[in-house]
C-alpha cells in the first residue's frame, strides 16, 4: 500500500502508485508538534493501537459493502471517543474554559452536507453533523440552536465530565498563563489534533468527515475550519474526498478541501499533486496543518508540513498501515 513519506524541508510528501481497490479508508488524527523525542514508546503504542482500532471499524462496515458514509461516521465516534485526540472526549479547552466542539460530514454522491458549531453536549458531534444533513433543511446549525436539535433527534448526550481530560486543561492553565489570547493561530501550543476520514466505496461513492475540539484558548464564538464544507472537509464523487487538520484560519481563507478536489477534477492532477499545490498555497498565507485526500478512483495521498501526523489507511485485501512522524 501506498505511503506517504514527509520531507519537512520541501514540505514534499511522496508515494508509490496504488493498486486497484474496491474500497479505501485514509484517517487522520490531526498534525503538530508530534517528534519522536518527545514521545514516550508508551505512548506511541497507544496512538497506533488506537489509529488501528478506527480503521477496522469502518474497514469493517465498507468489507461488508456498506456505505462510505456509514464508514466515515462510525470511524470518527471511534476517534471521538479516544481522548488522545481533541475531538469529543478529550478535546481542548477554550479560554473561558469550555469544551465546545464542531464537525462536518459530507456525502459525494450528492453533494449533501450537513455541519455542527460550537456544541457542548453531544457525545458524538460528527453523528449530529449527519443528522443535520438528513432531518433538516440546513447545511450548518451552531451553539445552543445544535445542542437543541440534538436533543431533538435524540442523540447521546453527555455532562462535561465526559468530556474532560486532565491532559487538555493542563494545557489550557498553560496557555493561559502565557497569556496567548491574541497571539499567532498557527503556534504549535495551540494542541492541533483534529480527527478526519474520507473513504471509498464499492459501489464507487465518496464521503468525508471532520471532527474537533477547536484550538486551546480559542475566544468565545470562534470557528475553525474543521465544519466550513470546502474548507476542512469536502467530498465529490466526480473528484476526490478531503478532510484537513491545522491551522483553520488560513485553510478557509484558501479553502482547502474544495480547492484540492478543483484541481484534481480540472486539471487532472493526482491527489498528492493537488494536495501538495494547495498545502504550499495555503502556507504562503501562514499556519501549520495537513490533509488526507482519496480521488475517485481510488489513489489517495497525505500532504503536511508539520513534524508529524497521526494518519493510517486501509483497502480491501490488504493490512491496515498507520504512521506518526513525517520520516514513516
Amino acid at each position: 500500500m501506498k505511503q506517504a513519506l514527509a520531507t519537512l524541508a520541501a514540505a514534499t510528501f511522496m508515494a508509490t502508485p496504488a493498486a486497484a481497490h474496491e474500497w479505501t479508508l485514509v484517517i487522520h488524527g490531526g498534525a503538530g508538534t508530534i517528534e519522536r523525542d518527545r514521545m514516550t514508546p508508551e505512548r506511541d503504542a497507544e496512538i497506533r493501537a488506537a489509529l488501528d482500532n478506527a480503521l477496522d471499524t469502518g474497514a469493517a462496515i465498507l468489507a461488508e459493502g456498506g456505505s462510505a458514509l456509514d464508514a466515515v461516521e462510525a470511524t470518527i465516534r471511534v476517534l471521538e471517543d479516544d481522548p488522545n485526540f481533541n475531538a469529543g472526549r478529550g478535546a481542548v479547552f477554550t479560554a473561558a474554559g469550555r469544551n465546545e466542539l464542531d464537525a462536518s460530514i459530507m456525502d459525494g454522491r450528492t453533494r449533501d452536507a450537513g455541519a455542527v458549531a460550537g456544541v457542548t453536549a453531544t457525545r458524538h458531534p460528527i453523528s449530529l453533523a449527519r443528522a443535520v444533513m438528513e432531518d433538516s433543511p440546513h447545511v450548518m446549525m451552531a451553539a445552543e440552536g445544535a445542542n437543541a436539535f440534538s436533543i431533538e433527534q435524540e442523540l447521546e448526550q453527555a455532562p462535561p465530565e465526559w468530556f474532560f481530560t486532565q491532559e487538555r486543561f493542563d494545557a489550557l492553565q498553560g496557555w493561559l498563563n502565557r497569556d496567548q489570547a491574541m497571539g499567532d493561530p498557527a503556534h504549535p501550543d495551540y494542541k492541533f489534533g483534529t480527527v478526519g476520514a474520507v473513504a471509498l466505496d464499492s459501489g464507487g461513492n465518496l464521503a468525508a468527515g471532520t471532527s474537533t475540539g477547536g484550538m486551546t484558548g480559542k475566544l468565545y464564538g470562534r470557528v475553525g475550519d474543521s465544519p466550513i464544507i470546502g474548507a476542512g472537509t469536502y467530498a465529490d464523487n466526480r473528484a476526490c474526498a478531503v478532510s484537513a487538520t491545522g491551522a483553520g484560519e488560513y485553510y478557509i481563507r484558501e479553502g482547502v478541501a474544495h480547492e484540492i478536489c478543483a484541481r484534481i477534477r480540472f486539471l487532472g492532477e493526482t491527489p498528492q499533486e493537488a494536495a501538495d499545490a494547495v498545502q504550499a498555497e495555503t502556507l504562503e498565507l501562514g499556519g501549520t496543518g495537513g490533509v488526507i485526500v482519496l480521488g475517485a478512483d481510488g489513489d489517495w495521498a497525505y500532504s503536511f508540513n508539520t513534524p508529524g501526523m497521526y494518519r493510517g489507511a486501509i483497502s480491501d485485501g490488504e493490512d491496515g498501515v498507520v504512521a506518526i512522524y513525517g520520516d514513516e
